[in-house]
């Protein structure tokens, strides 16, 4: 690799990084209260997908371990955002879904996180991000196939 492109790549990663390390932040402080962005992530993925997935099926979406997969769907049960029931086929597995209550608090969120997103995607211009996105997502798709 030419040291063109290293600097390149160094340079990207760091935007990157950077970019998301700022976006959570922001994330954070308009979510609201107690929800963290883990808790939206997931709520958001189930209101979208209108399916139940099993704990395991989520933790490998949102590339976490089973563990850290379960103690957030543990605080989502105990808010009444999700409802986790048995298979009843294999008493080992279990299915979550999002509840009324859970896509409540997803669409509160929403609410709250649009108008600070729409802000920046102003700031920077329309055509700017549409621009980007088909780079991050052609970025973020080769890190998911290399695994990273």
């Amino acid at each position: 690799m030419s040291d063109g492109v290293e600097s390149l790549a160094a340079a990207l990663f760091a935007e990157v990084f950077m970019a998301d390390q700022l976006a959570r932040g922001v994330v954070s402080k308009a979510l609201p209260k107690g929800m963290e962005i883990s808790h939206f992530s997931v709520l958001n993925h189930l209101a979208r997908s209108a399916e139940e997935r099993t704990p395991a099926q989520l933790a490998q979406t949102f590339h976490v371990t089973r563990g850290a997969m379960t103690n957030t769907l543990s605080k989502l049960e105990w808010a009444g955002h999700v409802h986790i029931r048995p298979d009843w086929d294999d008493a080992r597995r279990k299915f979550v879904s999002i509840s009324p209550a859970g896509r409540a608090a997803r669409d509160a969120a929403l609410a709250a996180l649009t108008p600070v997103i729409a802000e920046v995607v102003k700031a920077i211009g329309a055509d700017k991000v549409r621009a980007a996105l088909p780079v991050l997502r052609e970025l973020r798709a080769r890190l998911d196939v290399s695994g990273g």
